[in-house]
């Protein structure tokens, strides 16, 4: 069965040929609104930029461009009072009508002349309170960018200023900061993890159960945030699904590295725009390891399957509603006689088992109170499950002895309440609540063979209670000044722990071409949560808990940026920031620990007694040079260097985990469209090639006590000389190729996407073969070749 998928490609390939007609077109169509009150605009003007096919928007905002044909296009949006839009070489397939959601921002003197100066659709934010530090992506992006896997994370490492961890995983960093301090936020509801195999309370994984069919243009913030996001230092990605098409039935089939795939979207009342879109994957990686493509987990075949939907329920009387889910499940099982000598995960000498769980469900209502204000309540559910068992192998007879086991869940019931008031065409005011309320049941243990019994590490079986009311106010007392400031406020009734945060943002356009941004924020972090139940051991004998009183990290950022957009499509931008983080959680008793390196591979596991004694400071400047998609060629170019310590409560000034002080991502790509002069050809075709380079400094790292790790059982590392150790440079090249044939209703494409191209050996980790003593490092993946092929009809 699984040989007979791969023909499938090819099967759909002639069906399409035989059904071939006319030379294929498509449906452009979508609704304009204003970006403050949301707001429908009528008389918008919609018009292609070749040729004269164009629309107005009617008495609900609504437009309709017919007959466009298939490849890629680009749109202007024009309204009187209101600042241009240029929607740039969007790319239209025969297999899907474009839906667009346009809003458009209100000027406040109204110039002479309409000049468009960029792309607004990478310059601009969804968040308008954004100032510096923050960009919009595209979904093509994650699809595109060669070695992103459909995953957003993944695609965010080539940003100025973010790094990923290791090719395993898509943990991120941002400017030295743990992934841990990364917020994940879709449709408005703070979720959990949402990557396949991630660790509880983590925010990566190796597969994302993010689906890219689904998500419409979001938004990525590296620091200085606005006061609308809390509980997190790092950065933040504010993701938004897109809306079914509320006109069309549509379907899609996908097979590739993140699984196989169907989805569906349509409407469920065309008169009244009412529509749904959903999509189910199931893991293909069965199919991979049969062609023999190693994903660092030997022969062990890892499975997982997820599901997303959103309905969407838009009315002019009560308000838009929309509900929307992602469920996913994972299971994986790792035998030491299955792993080979280039496992990333765990010892050759230890037998794994386990089992993830997660779900986001919820519910919204956006209602218009009046001409410029609109209200937004959600309502969510969110669940998370992590199941680990571990057997330790025997070194006289590989005997399996049991070593550690984890039962780990959290369910969150979740509300926020926004109102937004558009006080006037220079004043824009945003208040709003976060709510929270998490029921915790952690348990687990391992075995200490000096004592011959199973020490508990963490039991607890309770609530938390997270309230983040937060005000933000935007000024704009000409187009070229803009002032947006906030408070965000935190508190845990749990120990009673509280934080103001101020934030700042101040954006001048100083010409046309040239802009300066300054951007201040305190943010805090609360340590994640399972890190307050963690127990220890009295000399009775009793178990007791150290870490109640744990206090948010705190964080103080300053960033000063500069842009010149050079032309519509060629822009520069630079950044520099520094941050000072204090009350950082470290270990009671002298060490190097510090939860600013959690996540990073060459660490022990967590104390169990914490408190807020650790300090750190990360300083840098990045730079962004890059052309946007134009003529069939788009390039990017970004820079960082950057210096990231921290202390301990030892008082020692380290490299954090992350220190790598420079990263730079070099990417390139063409489109070739192979029939476009042929007037009377049936299809269309194309042809891409994307090819991306990084070169980054080697990670500092701990190095390993092969003494204490004999003795234990498991790797132990030298705390004294913690991240005094440093790997050779980092460097990867990934290359994509992919055709794409538009007939008269189904277009599909065939990608090809090797990452690592020269299959360099990038060392990852060290650890201890506990069978023979020697000290084994551990490197990244390989060449890793990634298929894929996708239908639209």
């Amino acid at each position: 069965m699984k040989r007979h998928l791969l023909f499938l490609p090819l099967i759909l390939l002639f069906i399409s040929l035989t059904a071939m007609g006319q030379a294929p077109t498509q449906v452009i169509r979508g609704r304009v609104f204003d970006k403050q009150t949301q707001s429908p605009l009528i008389g918008a003007t919609i018009k292609l930029t070749e040729g004269n096919r164009g629309s107005v928007t009617d008495e609900e905002g609504y437009f309709r461009i017919e007959g466009v044909p298939v490849g890629r296009i680009s749109l202007s949006v024009s309204y009187l009072g209101y600042e241009p839009i240029l929607l740039s070489n969007l790319s239209l397939s025969s297999g899907k009508e474009m839906v667009l959601e346009i809003e458009m921002e209100e000027k406040v003197l109204e110039a002479q002349e309409v000049v468009i100066t960029a792309d607004q659709d990478k310059i601009n934010t969804n968040n308008d309170m954004a100032t510096v530090s923050a960009r919009q992506f595209t979904i093509e992006e994650a699809e595109r960018f060669a070695g992103a896997r459909n995953d957003p994370a993944r695609m965010a490492s080539n940003f100025a200023g973010v790094q990923g961890t290791n090719d395993a995983v898509n943990d991120i960093v941002v400017r030295g900061n743990t992934p841990y301090e990364l917020l994940w936020r879709l449709e408005g509801v703070d979720i959990p993890n949402p990557n396949h195999f991630g660790d509880f309370g983590a925010t990566g994984g190796p597969v994302s159960a993010l689906n890219t069919n689904l998500l419409a243009n979001s938004d990525f913030f590296t620091g200085a945030f606005p006061a609308d996001y809390g509980n997190a230092i790092s950065g933040v990605f504010d993701l938004r699904m897109r809306n079914g098409n509320d006109e069309k039935h549509e379907f899609l089939g996908q097979i590739g590295f993140n699984g196989l795939e169907f989805g569906a979207e349509g409407p469920i009342s065309k008169k009244n725009h009412f529509s749904y879109l959903a999509s189910y994957r199931y893991s293909t990686l069965s199919i991979f390891n049969a062609l023999g493509i190693n994903f660092g987990t030997g022969t062990a075949i890892p499975y997982y399957q997820d599901f997303s939907f959103k309905l969407n329920f838009p009315s002019d009387h009560v308000g838009r509603i929309t509900v929307f889910g992602l469920l996913s499940e994972d299971h994986l099982d790792l035998k030491a006689d299955d792993l080979g000598d280039e496992n990333l995960y765990i010892s050759r000498r230890i037998d794994y088992s386990g089992q993830n769980k997660a779900a986001v469900a919820g519910i919204s209502h956006t209602y218009l109170t009046g001409k410029n204000s609109y209200t937004k309540l959600t309502l969510a559910y969110t669940y998370g499950f992590n199941r680990d068992d571990v057997d330790s192998l025997s070194v006289v007879n590989d005997a399996p002895h049991d070593f550690y086991n984890a039962d780990q869940s959290e369910q969150k019931m979740f509300a926020s309440f926004l109102y937004n008031l558009k006080l006037s065409h220079k004043n824009l005011m945003r208040a709003g609540m976060y709510g929270s309320r998490s029921w915790f049941a952690v348990a687990d243990s391992v075995y200490r063979s000096s004592r011959d019994e199973f020490q508990v590490i963490s039991s607890f079986d309770g609530g938390i209670t997270l309230l983040q009311p937060y005000i933000n106010w935007q000024y704009r007392p000409n187009d070229q000044l803009t002032f947006n400031g906030g408070i965000h406020t935190m508190i845990l009734p749990y120990n009673q722990s509280v934080s103001f945060e101020p934030r700042l943002g101040v954006k001048y356009e100083l010409t046309e071409k040239q802009q300066l941004s300054f951007g201040y924020g305190w943010h805090t972090f609360m340590a994640p949560a399972i890190n307050y139940f963690r127990t220890a051991e009295t000399e009775e004998g009793l178990l007791v808990y150290p870490n109640t009183d744990l206090g948010f990290v705190q964080s103080q950022q300053f960033v000063l940026g500069y842009d010149y957009n050079f032309s519509r499509i060629l822009r520069l931008k630079i950044e520099s920031y520094y941050q000072y983080l204090y009350d950082v959680v470290a270990e009671q008793s002298a060490s190097s620990y510090s939860i600013v390196n959690q996540g990073g591979l060459a660490t022990d596991a967590t104390p169990d007694s914490l408190n807020n004694s650790g300090t750190g400071r990360n300083y840098g400047a990045e730079l962004t040079f890059e052309k946007f998609l134009d003529k069939g060629f788009y390039f990017l170019i970004t820079a960082s260097v950057f210096d990231s310590k921290y202390k301990g409560s030892d008082g020692v000034l380290r490299n954090t985990a992350w220190n790598s002080h420079f990263i730079t991502n070099y990417l390139a790509g063409k489109d070739f469209a192979l029939n476009k002069n042929k007037s009377d050809a049936r299809c269309r075709t194309e042809l891409t090639a994307d090819l991306k380079v990084t070169w980054a400094g080697g990670r500092w790292y701990t190095p390993v006590d092969v003494e204490q790790s004999l003795i234990s059982g498991e790797t132990k590392y030298m705390d004294e000389l913690a991240f005094t150790e440093r790997f050779p440079d980092y460097f990867r090249l990934d290359a994509r190729i992919g055709f794409r044939m538009h007939g008269k209703q189904i277009t599909q494409e065939w990608a090809l996407d090797v990452q690592n191209v020269t299959n360099r050996k990038n060392p990852l980790y060290q650890r201890v073969d506990l069978s023979t003593g020697d000290v084994q490092t551990i490197n990244q993946l390989g060449v890793f070749p990634v298929l894929q092929y996708r239908i639209q009809f």
